[in-house]
């Protein structure tokens, strides 16, 4: 399926409300992800999405409408060389490629526009299709931390993907 990746903007507000607030979604993401998912959280990331030179988080644009997110978000202090991989997609565009697509055009962009060696995600356990996806794009298992995350009333394992740059 075609789509571009693009900047946020405040005109995707009605789009990243409808599709953000689904909790099949928001299982899978850290707590700063809400639901219910409202006009003021789609504000408030737009915001947050569009202060930074470079862009580095971009909406999953189909057909003109923002179906999801994907972002690079770089590490401070020890951790300086490294960028955390965070995405979402819309439930109806699920098992299409489209992300496993965004992700391979991501990394290009981020290890060009940073001053990074190594690209990684951190999929919950339970969330086979990320650890697919992640698989597909050439990221590799480098760790799994049992019961690390406590999400929804339980404690689930934490996995580390990670890609690196080619010296």
């Amino acid at each position: 399926m075609d789509f571009i990746l693009r900047p946020w903007t405040i005109n995707d507000i009605d789009s990243l409300v409808k599709h953000a607030n689904n909790f099949k979604i928001a299982k899978f993401l850290t707590d700063a992800f809400p639901h219910p998912y409202t006009v003021d959280h789609a504000k408030a990331f737009i915001a947050m999405a569009t202060q930074d030179d470079p862009v580095h988080i971009f909406a999953i644009d189909v057909n003109g409408e923002a179906v999801g997110a994907i972002g690079l978000h770089p590490q401070k202090d020890i951790m300086c060389k490294n960028a955390e991989l965070g995405y979402w997609l819309a439930e109806p565009y699920w098992g299409k490629g489209i992300i496993t697509e965004a992700i391979k055009q991501i990394i290009p962009v981020g290890f060009s526009i940073f001053d990074i060696t190594r690209i990684y995600a951190r999929p919950y356990g339970t969330n086979a299709a990320s650890q697919r996806v992640l698989e597909k794009a050439g990221f590799i298992l480098e760790a799994r931390i049992e019961k690390n995350i406590f999400k929804n009333g339980e404690f689930l394992d934490e996995l580390i993907y990670a890609v690196r740059k080619v010296q």
